[in-house]
């Protein structure tokens, strides 16, 4: 029996919100025992709540919603949205990384999920400045992989940036970056809340061959503070198949390269020798030339 009636609704509104605002992002079971109702009545709450725009409704819970372009989430808060599209992403952009190359892997909630497509590939060197990358490596030790960690400091999506990292970055020579970021869009391009990031990001790519960015659809239109690249500095956007019409023509007109994942595809085909020209998901994730 649903006991939704133990608290009123605006009394159970006003814990909510004040709940995810205090912490970032919070799941369903989490505050189904904190007011002693069911999970059902809970997911009507946040849809009702989504749907004013106090926060944003996930799979599983709720995180704040962003509304300034210096807001800047915590990892938690991130890690739980879009994860279907971060994870095919992943997948597709780990196809990207070749045995025997050195890459750099910038902070971030996609680039933690590629990560984990990064553990079977020989003779890798990684340099990262995310705290979660490093962690993910380390406990998928080989001894045939080398990770760099930069240092800095940290934010609250877990990089570590300013000019510690920067400086570490510009003694480095890298085949690739991969790249995450916090918004992209026509005028602003690859942008970020935080200033020392933004600066520690553009270290990465000046010290690489190829720019590879990792960003999901919704981040589409969204701009942080400070930018960091334009659109069509990046050798290869790869996003999932619900990234807009205009944000296709957007890339097409810089000159990128896109690549659209299935985030409905659950399994890649993974080689340590598969690259752009010979790697595919499905029908709906091959590479689509702007």
């Amino acid at each position: 029996m649903d006991t939704g009636s133990r608290t009123a609704s605006p009394q159970r509104h006003e814990v909510i919100v004040a709940e995810v605002r205090r912490r970032g992002s919070v799941r369903v079971s989490e505050l189904a025992a904190l007011l002693g109702v069911s999970e059902m009545t809970v997911r009507r709450d946040l849809s009702m709540l989504d749907g004013d725009g106090v926060l944003l409704k996930v799979h599983g819970g709720a995180v704040a919603a962003e509304e300034h372009s210096t807001d800047e989430p915590g990892f938690e808060a991130k890690s739980l949205r879009n994860m279907a599209e971060k994870h095919s992403i992943a997948m597709i952009a780990a196809l990207r990384a070749r045995h025997g190359s050195a890459i750099g892997v910038t902070a971030g909630t996609t680039t933690w999920q590629f990560a984990y497509h990064l553990v079977d590939i020989a003779d890798l060197t990684v340099v990262t400045n995310s705290v979660r990358v490093a962690d993910v490596l380390y406990q998928h030790r080989r001894p045939d992989r080398t990770v760099v960690l930069t240092g800095g400091v940290r934010t609250p999506s877990d990089a570590l940036v300013g000019p510690v990292a920067v400086q570490a970055l510009r003694l480095l020579h890298l085949d690739a970056v991969f790249m995450g970021v916090h918004g992209m869009s026509a005028h602003a391009g690859f942008t970020t809340p935080n200033l020392m990031e933004a600066e520690t990001n553009r270290a990465f790519i000046a010290s690489a061959q190829r720019l590879i960015v990792l960003a999901d659809h919704t981040k589409w239109n969204v701009t942080g503070l400070s930018s960091i690249a334009a659109l069509g500095d990046a050798d290869e956007i790869v996003s999932d198949d619900g990234l807009p019409d205009d944000a296709r023509r957007a890339v097409a007109e810089q000159h990128g390269r896109l690549t659209l994942a299935d985030a409905a595809f659950t399994e890649a085909p993974f080689s340590d020798d598969s690259f752009p020209e010979d790697s595919s998901m499905n029908e709906s994730s091959r590479q689509r030339g702007a």
